[in-house]
């Protein structure tokens, strides 16, 4: 049976109209206006979704860095000294109550001036108030054109010369970047870091005790130099520096923007512990077990140790040479909790397998080479060697003098040592460029450093509160317990 085929559909006549259009609406026309007639500040609406359509979206720029977050090392920039120059200058206060000793401007030309450079001496004392090590001072020396070595001074450097505690001890820490002299920051787990004072550093020759007196004034920066011959040249202030860290006894003139000119310092460090700190840093690190910890009986088998407090022994030999400063420190006399062991790592980082093993490599490889990333221990650090530090009097200008059956150290007149050296036409090395322009207030003997809630930048004028206000810090909680050395 043959199958029927149905005839296709013939063609429509037209389109269905539209039953909500009215007719007299059908004979609408679009007039383009011609190219000539268009108002040449108003563009056609099909260009302008046209450029539109052409130009791509604008990605947002991610966030600069934070000055925490580099200088921990969890981000790195190529440009240190451009970043962090912006950011202290964005942060600098105005304050009349606040007197600005060095300009950031000055900052930077005193970096460039010695980065890199084999004749490089710059120097920098960091306030650190660190949430578990407390509040410190770190003391930071320019070895070579990328690194500096650094110490940890509890209560901050002597000022007093009359002190009954002039003496400090100052611990050994890690090699730091040279840029690291530039930070000023803040954040929960390491606390607020600010510029303290920043400079320049001499390497004074050891005198002994028996030497006659010198006038510090008139000793010139290239003055410590240790060739023989007049042709020959002088050794750089690095050079010197390793070779006075090498022999354990270092005689240190800071020319800084805030400290008194001339302030002399001795650094020495004892054989006993010379012996001791090399003998722990063969030592593997011990990992912390988890558990409860009792603030009271120490467990059997374990002593109780007692800090105990710095001596101020040796105040009469401390001034000259480190020869003069005896053994008379006790070797109790320690602020080891000053620098927490950078191997304890935090049990509860929530972190990969990978991620944690390439930790682990890097904190052994700063364990033995006692350098951070980018630093090079080219002096032979040693990492929490405790040296000892004292305020070179007689270096600093003071002469003992008996009053009233009591020993004073009292200053020459300021004013006739000035007029002496302006009729010989000396230039102190290391003078700031803001004291020449008259724009700096020097401390002056007697000083004395109060710590986080007095001591301000000497860059930006900040406080501690403020640098974690700046930087959006809320939840940092000091250690508490610090007190200033007053008397």
């Amino acid at each position: 049976m043959a199958s029927q085929r149905h005839p296709k559909r013939p063609p429509s006549p037209g389109l269905i109209p539209n039953p909500l259009v009215k007719k007299r609406n059908l004979a609408w026309t679009i007039a383009i206006q011609p190219p000539d007639e268009q108002d040449p500040d108003e563009a056609p609406p099909q260009q302008v979704r046209l450029n539109d359509a052409a130009q791509p979206a604008k990605t947002p720029q991610p966030p600069l860095p934070s000055t925490a977050a580099i200088e921990s090392g969890a981000t790195t920039i190529a440009d240190h000294l451009d970043h962090f120059t912006a950011d202290l200058s964005s942060h600098v206060l105005f304050s009349p109550a606040v007197h600005h000793q060095l300009s950031v401007s000055a900052l930077s030309s005193l970096y460039e001036a010695n980065e890199g450079s084999p004749n490089g001496a710059h120097f920098v004392i960091h306030q650190h108030d660190h949430p578990v090590a407390g509040t410190h001072y770190d003391l930071r020396l320019q070895i070579n054109g990328s690194s500096s070595a650094s110490w940890a001074i509890m209560y901050g450097l002597p000022g007093d010369p009359n002190s009954k505690r002039l003496n400090r001890n100052a611990t050994e820490t890690r090699i730091h970047s040279l840029w690291n002299h530039l930070i000023e920051t803040a954040s929960p787990h390491t606390g607020t870091l600010l510029i303290w004072d920043t400079g320049t550093y001499s390497v004074l020759p050891r005198r002994s005790k028996h030497a006659p007196r010198e006038d510090p004034s008139s000793q010139r920066e290239d003055s410590p130099s240790r060739s023989s011959s007049p042709d020959a040249t002088p050794a750089t202030q690095q050079a010197l520096l390793e070779e006075a860290f090498r022999n354990r006894k270092i005689r240190l003139r800071l020319h800084g923007a805030k400290l008194p000119d001339p302030y002399v310092l001795n650094l020495r460090l004892t054989k006993s512990e010379d012996a001791s700190g090399r003998a722990k840093s063969l030592r593997k690190p011990r990992t912390r077990r988890r558990g409860r910890t009792s603030g009271g009986t120490p467990q059997r088998g374990q002593k109780q140790q007692q800090q105990q407090p710095e001596t101020s022994d040796s105040e009469e030999d401390g001034d000259g040479d480190g020869d003069d400063a005896r053994e008379s420190f006790r070797e109790g006399d320690g602020d080891a909790h000053l620098v927490p062991p950078a191997e304890e790592a935090d049990p509860a980082a929530d972190v990969s397998a990978l991620e944690r093993e390439l930790r682990e490599l890097e904190d052994e490889h700063v364990r033995r080479s006692n350098a951070y990333p980018g630093a090079h221990n080219s002096i032979g650090s040693i990492h929490q060697r405790k040296w000892y530090l004292s305020l070179d009097r007689r270096a600093c200008g003071f002469t003992k003098r008996r009053h009233g059956g009591k020993i004073i150290w009292e200053r020459d007149d300021d004013t006739e040592r000035s007029t002496e050296r302006k009729q010989g036409g000396e230039d102190v090395a290391g003078d700031m460029e803001a004291k020449a322009r008259g724009e700096s207030a020097c401390l002056a003997f007697p000083f004395y450093v109060r710590g986080p809630e007095y001591e301000r930048s000497v860059v930006t004028g900040r406080r501690g509160e403020e640098i974690l206000k700046d930087e959006g810090v809320t939840n940092f909680i000091p250690r508490k317990g610090w007190t200033p050395v007053l008397n």
